[in-house]
């Protein structure tokens, strides 16, 4: 038996999997706090999903202390997980799993948390319940972000999509969750949607590089209203320079991924993060 110490190991599992910057946050982490470790990309095909987990239970003793999930494995990798964690389970899919010595593997979400995490950090002066929120898209993301204002305390959310069957079995799915309302808008009715809001979050891909552009007409929004995208290539997106020739408060994509990451190093190495500008320089530089 070799006397070498087992250096903690980690990675994020998709496929495709190689357009992940969770690399370079974990990576820069690791440096930053002196740490040995690795996270490396770990290309998983749906087919393979069962294989690998089973490889991660076993892989303890070489130093794996879990994952990150990317899609198409959010949901499908639940089944296979021994807890998931409550609020993982009131979204409906995992992003982070650790292995315990065990064998045994915990999933919890952490979107919400990074949501949650930047929005403070970018609109400190941002009060939840001082006005309902308005919130494109009905995906994956929408819903753990409208979890998460709802667990904020908003008074109120309305989902604006383009396909209104699927925000309207979003906001049904929402509906056990608070006794704060959850509204369904077309994209045409939303600048009616935007009268009164406090908050504007875009959880689609639409401003994103390669990806149409976002058209929305901001003029009913209240001056004081907060505007959150949650892309991050560009990182300022149309709806962002909108926003701000507007004078309105703006909050780019990059922060929820760097926070998004927080829990995970943490259970994974043992040091409790933080996410700094030097953080975000070296993200972006990739």
């Amino acid at each position: 038996m070799s006397d070498d110490p087992v250096i903690p190991r980690a990675g994020v599992i998709g496929w495709p999997v190689a357009h992940s910057r969770s690399p370079k946050l974990h990576g820069y982490w690791l440096r930053h706090y002196g740490l040995q470790g690795r996270y490396d990309r770990l290309p998983v095909p749906p087919e393979g999903l069962a294989e690998f987990i089973a490889a991660l239970r076993a892989g303890w003793a070489e130093g794996f202390r879990g994952v990150n999930v990317t899609i198409p494995h959010k949901e499908a990798v639940m089944p296979f997980l021994d807890e998931i964690d409550p609020g993982a389970q009131r979204i409906g899919a995992v992003n982070t799993i650790t292995l315990r010595p065990d064998g045994s593997l915990h999933g919890r979400n952490t979107d919400a948390f990074g949501f949650i995490e930047n929005l403070k950090s970018g609109a400190p002066a941002w009060k939840p319940q001082a006005a309902p929120a308005v919130v494109l898209g009905a995906g994956g993301s929408a819903r753990a972000i409208c979890i998460a204002l709802l667990d904020e305390g908003v008074p109120g959310i309305t989902l604006v999509n383009r396909s209104v069957d699927r925000a309207e079995a979003l906001a049904e799915s929402l509906s056990g969750l608070s006794d704060r309302p959850v509204s369904v808008a077309n994209w045409a009715a939303a600048p009616l949607a935007l009268e009164g809001a406090g908050l504007l979050v875009n959880t689609t891909s639409l401003g994103m590089a390669g990806q149409p552009p976002l058209e929305l007409d901001l003029a009913p929004l209240p001056a004081a209203a907060v505007v959150n995208d949650i892309v991050y290539v560009p990182l300022e997106t149309g709806l962002l320079a909108q926003a701000r020739a507007r004078g309105h408060t703006t909050v780019d994509g990059l922060g929820m991924l760097l926070h998004q990451g927080r829990p995970g190093f943490e259970s994974w190495f043992g040091v409790a993060p933080e996410v700094t500008p030097g953080l975000r320089e070296a993200v972006l530089a990739d």
